[in-house]
């Protein structure tokens, strides 16, 4: 069990020169071409969206790939926050980190839609990670996975998307539907 810990300070943004910092020399996760293409895919389409981190030595604790990614794009700067973790606590954030995101999984309905939703939205599979023969596997095995044998009556299940002009029309529409007894659920791309 984690001991707590006083309430951290909040953490400052800043825009550092790349060439001012490194990559940690003893990160155990590796970043290979595809994991690179599609960092690089992701910056490029996205910008970025959220900071890498490092410690007072210009050492990156998280974000490794990201930077690796923005050098190759050319940049020559990244959003960062400093830690002021040391030692073996910066090793210890710096594996929890990439292990607590390893950890979590994909609701695989929902990602094959959402995967679909954005790539008719006109947004390329590769730019979030994915590839196309990666979704239609998605859609084939969710499918495989529903047990048929001895069903007569399968309910038929119908969507409709409305491509709202703004969030307070969404809202809008949402709320409506809702309280006329529709199972609603909220899309954002």
């Amino acid at each position: 069990m984690a001991k707590a810990k006083a309430k951290p300070a909040p953490l400052a943004i800043e825009q550092v020169a790349i060439d001012s910092i490194h990559l940690d020399p003893a990160n155990v996760r590796k970043h290979g071409e595809r994991n690179q293409a599609a960092l690089k895919a992701s910056l490029a389409r996205f910008g970025q969206q959220k900071p890498i981190v490092i410690d007072g030595d210009g050492i990156v604790r998280a974000g490794n790939g990201t930077l690796e990614a923005a050098r190759g794009l050319g940049w020559d700067t990244i959003a960062a926050v400093r830690t002021s973790l040391k030692g073996s606590e910066a090793t210890a954030y710096a594996i929890a980190d990439n292990r607590t995101a390893e950890l979590a999984e994909w609701d695989d309905d929902a990602l094959a839609q959402q995967l679909a939703a954005v790539e008719n939205a006109g947004i390329e599979l590769d730019e979030v990670g994915f590839s196309r023969a990666e979704l239609d596997k998605l859609v084939n095995s969710i499918s495989d996975d529903l047990d048929t044998d001895g069903i007569t009556d399968v309910e038929s299940r119908f969507e409709l998307v409305i491509e709202c002009s703004s969030e307070h029309q969404q809202n809008e529409l949402f709320e409506r539907f809702q309280s006329e007894g529709l199972k609603c659920r909220v899309l954002t791309l």
